[in-house]
């Protein structure tokens, strides 16, 4: 029914906004302030249930107002992720979304398709496969009517039909997947937020107990000391913690996307701040995988230009990733590209390992053979001098990580006694940025190690050009058996795993996070999956398979892992921003809990009213939305998570504060004799304004004045305090005071903020 009238779409984003509002509506700072409300109205304080009703709307509001904005970009981006397909059913192609494939699909695909579940070839000529996601290899496999074609897989060359047989979960290595389907990640983001809310929440727990035993013992009324108690756990417990630092998390993932940036976790940017080892594949991720021609060793007399030429005709008809760099690499020397006549061609196969053209070349008919070079040379006629340079070169190359390849032609069209035209060096191009990547990890405190399925020499050279110049391992020391017998500082010594399988990236994923470092895994295939999964931060680079990006923590829309940078520069920017917010909110809720305590049991009466305590944490957060987008001071180093260093800066910031609450009470009522009423508006009015200076104090290890907050967080700052100060001024819910009682609060304010700025430097020397 909604379908027919076109109301479907309004149906979920309603239900989405409905959802959003529950969330909101349930949350623990709103269902206290609900609970103040009726305890307003009970005690007859009708403008204050109105008014504390009016903060309940409006706190929801923004809430749910950044939470959308961000989630909204973040579906943009992820729609496109989706892979579909053509299929067969009901006896027409259509296009679908390939996670509705069933086995029995029947598929139709063409050169650069990727394959998304195991098949079977039905139809296909001259077919090339890359398997580089599954086996790191970069040069594509031929394929024939019969043969299993795997998901994650991409066409190289030709077009195919095929049939699925498996999906899923059972596809070729869905099993795998399954069998580390539940690998345990911890967020340090919910582990932090718990830890800061049960220190706050046993410190006014302990005050409410006390005060509320004290007050009792006096004869206070139960349902104003009741009142008082619910104001002092809203404005000491944080109970909007998570609100806010999730809120601070979701901004930074707005402003990744933007950057097309895609976060699936958001506690993993705060793992990635924190991450000092990253684990990349090389296949299609620090390379392009693409093959290019290095180089072309002639023979025979045979020049450049015609060697390309006759390696291009043996190639065939189909174009594939040989022959575009054949092209390439004519373009890059600058002579023409010849495309010769084909008279006849038989394609490259697996028993072969060579493929034949037939062709008209200076008006003659000549047979041109590319292929495995010792296959073509066991075709040419060759002297064992000649032989013997001929394998030594193939040797030399193998050993500097190249693949070759040669193209030998003879008269004729008899495939025997031919010539020795050229062996061309083949390798995998690194991408532009992936050195820059490797030094910013370098020089940011990160440890890089490549981890790839390739062979050891090709390993090596690309390890060369990157700077990873330490230990390199083989497929023999990279077994499970072997890894239980590594020790850290052997570990630490290397720089390059070859020739692994999926399970054993795997396991050196598990090893690392086993001696406490913080992994982060980068790749694009599907063997990379395993890994990906079991490491604290998972990445998945542009053209990664779409498994693997269901898969990752983070997905890169860029071409390249230049965007890692970004990535980690902006997750430590988050990082910084909520350790500066959890020093602050400790701080704020050691003074008001305490202070509220010990003036209470003093002075034996309320030394605020419940509703200054809500506006004040309310106020108190407001300028928290602005420091999702204030400048930080970034560290060289990975962000090291220390909760007792953070609680001792918190406790020594709300300490000075305490003295500074009771030295202020003391002055106005003890020695000015101000009236008591007065004396709440005006601890009021130095509560908000020094609580909220104290940002200047928390945001930056330097001198306050040295490194300022960004100009939208001292707007917040100053326009939150604004309105503190105009209720004061105007005696709206407090009683009024004059302009030159309140210069002289933000004056003593101003002072202690010094007095706090200068604790920086005993905890400096702690």
């Amino acid at each position: 029914l909604l379908d027919q009238y076109g109301l479907n779409e309004i149906a979920v984003k309603s239900e989405t906004i409905f959802k959003k509002l529950l969330k909101q509506v349930f949350a623990p700072m709103t269902i206290m302030l609900v609970i103040a409300v009726i305890l307003s109205l009970v005690l007859n304080k009708i403008f204050d249930a109105y008014f504390i009703s009016f903060l309940i709307i409006l706190n929801i509001t923004i809430s749910i107002w950044h939470e959308k904005k961000a989630d909204d970009t973040i579906k943009k981006l992820k729609e496109t992720l989706s892979l579909h397909v053509s299929v067969l059913r009901d006896g027409a192609w259509g296009s679908i979304d390939a996670k509705f494939l069933v086995p029995g699909d029947v598929l139709r695909m063409g050169i650069g398709d990727i394959i998304a579940a195991d098949t079977m070839l039905l139809e296909g000529k001259h077919l090339t496969i890359n398997e580089s996601a599954l086996t790191g290899e970069s040069l594509p496999v031929e394929k024939v009517v019969g043969d299993e074609c795997f998901s994650g897989t991409f066409i190289s060359s030709g077009a195919c039909i095929l049939r699925v047989s498996a999906t899923g979960n059972h596809t070729r290595f869905g099993k795998t997947l399954v069998a580390i389907e539940d690998v345990h990640k911890r967020s340090m983001l919910e582990e932090d937020i718990l830890s800061i809310t049960k220190y706050l929440m046993t410190l006014s727990v302990i005050a409410v107990v006390i005060l509320s035993a004290a007050l009792l013992y006096l004869h206070k009324p139960f349902l104003e000391m009741l009142e008082l108690d619910l104001a002092l756990i809203i404005a000491g417990i944080p109970t909007s913690l998570s609100t806010v630092m999730t809120l601070i998390t979701s901004i930074g993932i707005y402003e990744l996307a933007k950057k097309n940036i895609i976060v699936r976790r958001i506690s993993s940017l705060e793992n990635l701040s924190n991450t000092n080892l990253l684990l990349s594949d090389k296949t299609g991720t620090l390379t392009k995988n693409l093959i290019v021609i290095e180089r072309i060793v002639p023979a025979n007399a045979f020049v450049e230009k015609d060697i390309v030429a006759l390696a291009n005709a043996a190639e065939g008809w189909d174009g594939g990733v040989i022959q575009d760099s054949l092209h390439a690499y004519a373009e890059k020397n600058g002579f023409p590209f010849e495309s010769l006549a084909l008279i006849d061609f038989i394609p490259y196969d697996s028993d072969r390992k060579r493929s034949t053209a037939t062709i008209t070349w200076n008006d003659e008919a000549w047979i041109s053979s590319f292929g495995a070079p010792q296959v073509i040379k066991d075709l040419c006629a060759m002297s064992d001098q000649e032989c013997q340079e001929f394998e030594e070169m193939i040797e030399l190359a193998a050993q500097n990580g190249y693949r070759t390849m040669s193209v030998a032609v003879q008269k004729g069209v008899n495939e025997s006694n031919l010539s020795l035209a050229g062996t061309f060096f083949l390798t995998d191009t690194l991408r532009d940025d992936a050195k820059s990547v490797i030094d910013f990890m370098r020089d940011h405190g990160i440890e890089t190690k490549m981890v790839t399925g390739d062979n050891h020499a090709i390993s090596s050279r690309i390890a060369n050009e990157l700077g990873l110049s330490r230990d390199r391992l083989g497929k023999e020391d990279v077994t499970e058996e072997a890894i239980s017998r590594w020790t850290k500082d052997r570990f630490d010594r290397i720089s390059v795993f070859s020739e692994v399988l999926p399970i054993d990236k795997y396991h050196i994923v598990d090893y690392a996070k086993r001696q406490q470092y913080i992994v982060a895994v980068t790749g694009d295939g599907i063997n990379d999956i395993p890994p990906v999964r079991a490491a604290d931060v998972g990445i998945a680079v542009n053209n990664a398979v779409p498994a693997l990006k269901e898969s990752a923590d983070l997905v890169l829309l860029t071409d390249g892992i230049g965007a890692i940078s970004e990535a980690i520069i902006e997750a430590r920017k988050i990082f910084v921003r909520m350790t500066g917010y959890a020093v602050y909110r400790i701080s704020e809720s050691f003074r008001v809990i305490f202070g509220i305590l010990v003036l209470g049991l003093i002075y034996q009466d309320f030394p605020l009213q419940p509703i200054h305590l809500i506006i004040l944490a309310l106020l108190n957060d407001i300028p928290i939305i602005a420091l999702a987008f204030n400048r930080v001071e970034l560290s060289q180093g990975p962000s090291v998570m220390d909760a007792h260093k953070r609680s001792l800066s918190g406790s020594l910031f709300g300490g000075v504060g305490l003295l500074n609450s009771l030295l202020f009470f003391v002055l106005f009522h003890n020695v000015l004799h101000f009236s008591w009423p007065i004396v709440q508006t005006l601890f009021f009015l130095k509560l908000s304004v020094s609580g909220h200076l104290l940002i200047f104090v928390t945001h930056t290890h330097r001198r306050w004045y040295r490194y300022l907050p960004s100009r939208i967080v001292i707007v917040a700052i100053f326009m939150t305090q604004f309105v503190a100060t105009l209720f004061a001024y105007t005696g709206f819910l407090m009683p009024q005071i004059s302009p030159m009682l309140i210069l002289f609060v933000w004056g003593w304010a101003f002072f202690w903020m010094q007095v706090s700025d200068q604790m920086k430097r005993f905890k400096a020397a702690q």
